[in-house]
């Protein structure tokens, strides 16, 4: 079972109206980045897979690259908490790899959380992945990293 934590790429900077931030579109280069990874992870994810994103514009354009159905997801907005995010996986409860594109430092700390039990700040870059893994291992449940992915690198 899979988790795979996906922060929106670039997007424009954030003006003094707070207001403004969930109408916040991807750059030129965000689109870039949000394209690359879709390929990447379409290349590796299974045939079903659920994909969550945030309402805010970014992350709706960045979930649109990977040209797969997704639900948009309140719950997962800017403010959102971990125990948010993780409530709206519903992961591992229903088995399914999930996607979840998002922002920080939400992402990053449910990543810290999964793999050392810890609500950490753990920085996740514009645009990359990191994918997690749940498995039986020695007679129990653990999280594993199985990748992390920048846009950088593709």
């Amino acid at each position: 079972m899979d988790l795979i934590l996906w922060r929106h790429a670039q997007a424009q900077a954030l003006s003094t109206d707070m207001n403004q931030d969930m109408a916040r579109e991807l750059t030129r280069k965000g689109s870039h980045q949000a394209d690359q990874m879709a390929k990447w992870l379409n290349k590796r994810l299974p045939g079903t897979v659920r994909v969550l994103a945030s309402p805010a514009k970014r992350t709706q354009q960045t979930a649109k690259a990977l040209g797969r159905p997704f639900h948009t997801v309140q719950e997962i907005n800017p403010q959102a908490s971990v125990d948010d995010l993780w409530a709206a996986a519903c992961w591992p409860t229903l088995k399914d790899t999930v996607v979840i594109v998002g922002h920080q430092p939400t992402l990053g700390l449910l990543a810290a959380r999964l793999l050392t039990g810890q609500d950490l700040a753990w920085s996740v870059r514009k645009g990359a992945v990191w994918w997690l893994r749940l498995t039986d291992r020695e007679g129990g449940q653990q999280v594993a990293l199985h990748a992390v992915q920048s846009p950088d690198f593709l």
